[in-house]
């Protein structure tokens, strides 16, 4: 008597595991990656900074005003971070090109309000237990003290 394989489980959607916006940011990444590896050693600092700004200009308010004043404070107090963009949003990195810190625009993944966040590259250890990221609704002076604390803190 002949003996019936299982039927093959059917392959998970792909889809289902990364929404829309995710799938876009990985392929930000990509295309970030590919641009670096054809600019080559010879890529300069303006190279990423001419990225940042244009995914800043493309930026709807008030998220936008709130990255250039970011960047603005960066040029400032950290100008050894070089200026990129990381998974298509602004960032800084160290002399080893990894990211510092980054600015997540509100509209990115559809959230209420714009992240600054902090990679481990970064040098806010406090203990045992610090933050990475903070929301910002809106760039305030008591919220630029803040930021400028934690970047001058970050850069190391």
């Amino acid at each position: 008597m002949p003996t019936k394989k299982p039927a093959a489980a059917k392959p998970a959607k792909a889809s289902a595991a990364f929404t829309d916006e995710e799938k876009a940011a990985m392929k930000e990444y990509a295309a970030e990656r590919k641009a670096a590896a054809r600019r080559g050693p010879s890529a300069s600092k303006a190279d990423g900074e001419a990225d940042l700004l244009a995914k800043i200009t493309a930026m709807a308010q008030p998220d936008r005003s709130m990255a250039q004043s970011l960047h603005a404070l960066m040029q400032a107090i950290a100008p050894q971070l070089a200026p990129r963009t990381w998974y298509g949003m602004p960032a800084y990195a160290n002399d080893e090109g990894q990211v510092v810190c980054f600015f997540q625009s509100s509209q990115k993944f559809k959230t209420r309000y714009c992240t600054l966040g902090f990679s481990d590259k970064a040098h806010l250890d406090e203990g045992s237990l610090w933050p990475t990221a903070f929301a910002l609704t809106e760039w305030t002076p008591a919220a630029e003290t803040r930021i400028k604390a934690l970047v001058k803190k970050a850069a190391g």
